[in-house]
């Protein structure tokens, strides 16, 4: 590509409202245009990153087996009420009605299309397993759009849905993607984790996101130093240790004017916050004998919201008591509620269970309790990992202790289960002629997200710096002096024809700018490779070759061979 003929619109200042690099980046080297919140025109250079990207997707889907489809971006609401997510989605998903007055969504994701597509045309076991994909554009009502391509309204993503005869073949293909999922995100050149995740309002009883690793990224993930276990936080396990010493210590009433927080507590009563043991108060699910029910943490440690709506006795989506509902039920302030003599049932963490002799609420204003002990005090409880992992903690299966990393989600595998084909009654006839629900499985990757996290892991000072096998070109000709030097010229040219003709993408700068111009532009894009032609260099039959990485160049023989060898470097 000839970048006189190309429209590449750089700029040296950083926008005002851009946070994260990948964000500024794009916008001051002309990949993407703003045009609304959370809405991005992705302009001629931009676009040949994220096709490169669209096609090693759609690639290693092929060669796992799926088939591809397209889909409609506009879904009718009547299948959403079908499968029971017209109103789970919340406000995120963006409803209107037709001039027929019938609702209409613009998708967030396709389970139910895709779901409604294999019951008219799926029969019978032979046509089992199948698995579809579709590249295409997405929408979700973001509250807060921000981070440019990260968190936008509109996205491109790759999503798969499998169907399978039974939970076993579903689980090979859930393997075969995430196989896949691994050579995708090998190809692009991201440094990336799969770890265990929550399977949100999509569903499911197993899934796993894949991350790409940088400090800009919104998911807390927890990871095993010298081991291989990997979870986002909100599904990080948190093993019990199984050993809790004998009581010890008396149960003793003691006044706490004023000291509602375990924090305030631990101080005045001289104790560490280990040995603290507090109750919050949260919805029951419905069905159970008492509208609140309590849950007994370690007094340093935080509720996972996740975990606990998870729990059968606990209502979904999760909802705390409030201070007037706490007041009704056990006659005292939030900050004075303890497990011994509790109104309503209680479900203790794990780690909350194994303290002895802790310090607890009284339920009774300005008092708490101390020696106080399970079994002997309070009712043995039913126990629960319901608490938050924390940096430090030894790893759920054994091996190593975890730390914390910043992720970028790039992309998802889900095991649905059954939960969209029985919601939507999409049966096949097995061997036996019998119908049968099929098992599915679901398969993201934010396509357009993924263009942005691996420049997040991929720029320096100077700008972006692509992997080869993404980057708009894979090499720029800088010629110095083209316009006055028909050697500089025909040398550029040569070698600009000789690089496409063996299937190299190149830019050649022929517009005329100064060199500090020039390369400032071919590191600001982040083209790998940059190749300077010059009268000086020409006269001792040498080009001056630059990789994006390195701090020098260096001096190469003048001819299409050499450039070749550093390109396979």
């Amino acid at each position: 590509m000839r970048l006189s003929r190309f429209p590449l619109a750089t700029t040296k200042e950083t926008p005002s409202d851009a946070e994260i690099i990948s964000h500024q980046l794009m916008l001051r080297a002309g990949f993407i245009r703003k045009l609304g919140a959370g809405l991005y025109t992705w302009l001629p250079i931009g676009l040949r990153v994220l096709k490169k990207v669209e096609n090693i997707v759609r690639e290693e889907m092929d060669r796992a087996g799926a088939l591809e489809v397209l889909m409609p971006t506009i879904q009718p609401g009547e299948l959403w009420k079908e499968s029971g997510r017209w109103d789970v989605m919340g406000y995120e998903m963006l409803r209107f009605k037709d001039r027929h007055k019938n609702d209409f969504c613009y998708a967030p994701t396709a389970e139910e299309v895709i779901t409604f597509h294999v019951r008219q045309d799926i029969r019978s076991y032979r046509q089992l397993p199948i698995n579809y994909y579709q590249i295409q554009t997405k929408f979700r009502d973001e509250r807060r759009p921000r981070f440019g391509l990260m968190r936008g309204r509109e996205f491109l993503m790759k999503d798969a849905y499998s169907f399978h005869m039974d939970a076993e073949d579903l689980s090979r293909e859930y393997y075969n993607m995430r196989e896949a999922y691994i050579r995708v995100f090998t190809r692009v050149g991201a440094a990336f984790r799969a770890v265990k995740a929550d399977s949100g309002n999509i569903g499911g009883a197993l899934s796993e996101e894949f991350h790409i690793l940088a400090n800009s990224g919104e998911d807390l993930l927890a990871v095993a130093e010298g081991g291989t276990y990997a979870a986002n936080v909100e599904a990080a396990e948190c093993k019990p240790t199984g050993k809790r010493a004998a009581a010890s210590a008396a149960l003793e009433k003691v006044s706490t004017p004023g000291q509602k927080t375990c924090d305030q507590v631990s101080k005045f009563l001289n104790v560490p916050l280990t040995g603290k043991v507090k109750l919050l108060v949260v919805h029951a699910a419905e069905g159970q004998p008492h509208a609140l029910i309590g849950i007994a943490l370690r007094g340093d440690h935080q509720l996972n919201e996740v975990k606990a709506s998870k729990h059968p006795k606990v209502k979904s989506p999760f909802k705390m008591a409030t201070p007037e509902e706490v007041q009704a039920a056990f006659g005292c302030e939030t900050g004075y509620l303890g497990p011994i003599k509790c109104p309503i049932p209680v479900i203790a963490d794990h780690a909350a269970f194994e303290v002895a002799d802790f310090v607890c609420g009284a339920n009774e204003n300005d008092h708490h309790l101390k020696g106080a002990n399970w079994g002997r005090d309070a009712e043995e409880p039913e126990t629960a990992d319901l608490r938050a992992i924390v940096e430090g903690d030894a790893s759920p299966d054994g091996v190593g202790v975890i730390k914390f990393y910043r992720g970028i989600e790039g992309g998802h595998v889900f095991q649905l289960g059954k939960k969209y084909s029985k919601a939507m009654n999409l049966t096949v006839l097995d061997e036996k002629g019998q119908a049968v629900t099929p098992e599915m499985g679901c398969y993201g990757i934010g396509v357009s997200r993924l263009v942005a996290a691996v420049l997040e892991q991929s720029n320096d000072a100077g700008g972006m710096i692509w992997p080869d096998a993404i980057a708009p070109f894979r090499v720029i000709v800088c010629p110095i002096g083209m316009d006055k030097s028909e050697a500089v010229k025909a040398a550029a040219e040569k070698l600009y024809a000789d690089l496409n003709a063996a299937g190299i993408e190149t830019a050649l700068d022929d517009r005329g700018a100064r060199p500090g111009s020039m390369f400032a532009d071919a590191d600001l894009i982040g083209i790998p490779h940059r190749v300077v032609i010059g009268d000086k260099s020409l006269a001792t039959a040498q080009f001056e070759y630059k990789s994006r990485k390195a701090e020098k160049a260096e001096m190469i023989p003048a001819s299409l061979e050499a450039v070749l060898e550093k390109l396979r470097g």
